[in-house]
């Protein structure tokens, strides 16, 4: 039966302040990267309580170029979890590097400092490490370090959910060498595409802005403007990764009303957390011990006690008009990853097992409590219980 009130997954919506910075771009003549993109880096760098900022296409890029400015020999090894989006560790291949995965606590689907010294004796040591905030879960950024046997200064952080992820009393974006945030459509600070990297490290911010635009010395901002030079020089290997103005200029109206968007979201954590508590054989996202989360995502666990197994409820919930995710594909599961990973001889059995019952519900700062409360009947009604 379908819903009355149709939920979708996500709904990303751009504002009218965002819109007049666009057409303010726009008019300017001017819509590559230029000083809209550098206002934002120093804004979003304020707001985590990092140095600097370089926007880039996307996180994904931006993992990439942080980890081959970490300067590692070629094939050298990079820990990181399997249960996080395949792009990553397609980051650490296109570095020269190896991902090996590690397994994760079936509770939180975040690796544990057990979890992370297992498999770093299994492999005989790492080079670095890709700390991924899961959903906008904090992790111990430095305990986790530790039991990898590595500094901070070889720590990446994968932020692609944590924009306003806390560990203890620090925001995300400001504990380890580089940050790597994303503002894809989905997400808590949505442009379209796009990222951000930050760090404290000045040397190695400015590799960044060399290597996301092919290496070049000078960008085109820095040669056009009156009175500049043409020349330029090519010394390091980069990409195209980029972030245009006109992305940047959404990104800072956008950032303008984070604080008020992630209270929503925190609103509406809150709200599932209330109507479901009580439902039978579904786990609710864990809550952090210490810190703050960012709430991406609101993933729930199906047990096998509920009703109907995961796929079925997803099914159930589609034709109800309720859109689902699940996040995400174990890296192990996936065929290039097997052939391109270090997959430990042991298997990764806590992300199997949040793999076969997680299920992501409608999120965004967007959804009304009308919405909420029609995803919870659903459940509900699925579960057999109203």
């Amino acid at each position: 039966m379908a819903s009355t009130r149709p939920v979708p997954f996500a709904r990303t919506v751009i504002g009218p302040e965002a819109r007049s910075a666009v057409d303010r771009v726009l008019e300017s003549g001017w819509v590559t990267t230029g000083q809209e993109a550098i206002e934002f880096e120093r804004e979003l760098a304020d707001y985590v309580g990092a140095s600097r900022g370089v926007a880039v296409s996307s996180c994904t890029a931006g993992l990439e170029l942080a980890l081959r400015a970490l300067g590692l020999p070629r094939d050298a090894r990079v820990l990181m979890s399997t249960d996080t989006f395949c792009g990553a560790a397609g980051a650490i291949a296109h570095a020269g590097l190896t991902p090996v995965l590690v397994d994760v606590d079936p509770r939180t689907a975040v690796p544990t400092e057990e979890n992370i010294r297992a498999a770093v004796r299994e492999v005989g040591g790492v080079s670095a490490m890709v700390v991924v905030h899961l959903g906008g879960h904090p992790v111990d950024v430095e305990a986790a370090a530790a039991a990898a046997g590595l500094g901070l200064d070889h720590v990446i952080e994968d932020a692609a959910h944590a924009l306003g992820t806390e560990v203890g009393a620090r925001r995300v974006g400001s504990i380890s060498r580089a940050t790597c945030f994303s503002f894809y459509a989905t997400k808590n600070l949505a442009i379209g595409e796009g990222g951000m990297v930050t760090t404290s490290d000045e040397d190695f911010a400015d590799t960044l802005v060399r290597t996301r635009l092919h290496g070049m010395s000078r960008d085109a901002w820095r040669r056009y403007r009156p009175g500049a030079g043409w020349r330029y020089d090519v010394a390091d290997d980069g990409l195209k990764a980029n972030l245009t103005d006109v992305q940047a200029a959404i990104g800072r109206a956008q950032l303008r009303r984070f604080g008020a968007d992630q209270a929503r979201r925190e609103a509406i954590a809150a709200r599932y957390d209330a109507q479901l508590a009580g439902l039978p054989s579904i786990t609710l996202p864990p809550r952090p011990v210490e810190g703050r989360h960012a709430w991406h995502l609101y993933a729930v666990r199906v047990q096998p006690g509920f009703p109907v197994p995961r796929d079925e409820l997803i099914e159930l919930l589609s034709a109800r008009g309720i859109g689902t995710s699940v996040h995400f594909i174990p890296l192990h599961r996936l065929t290039w990853h097997v052939e391109h990973c270090v997959v430990p001889a042991t298997g990764l059995p806590g992300a199997d097992e949040v793999f076969e019952g997680t299920v992501s519900l409608p999120f965004d700062q967007n959804l009304t409590d009308d919405d909420v409360d029609e995803v919870c009947a659903a459940l509900w009604q699925i579960g057999g219980i109203r």
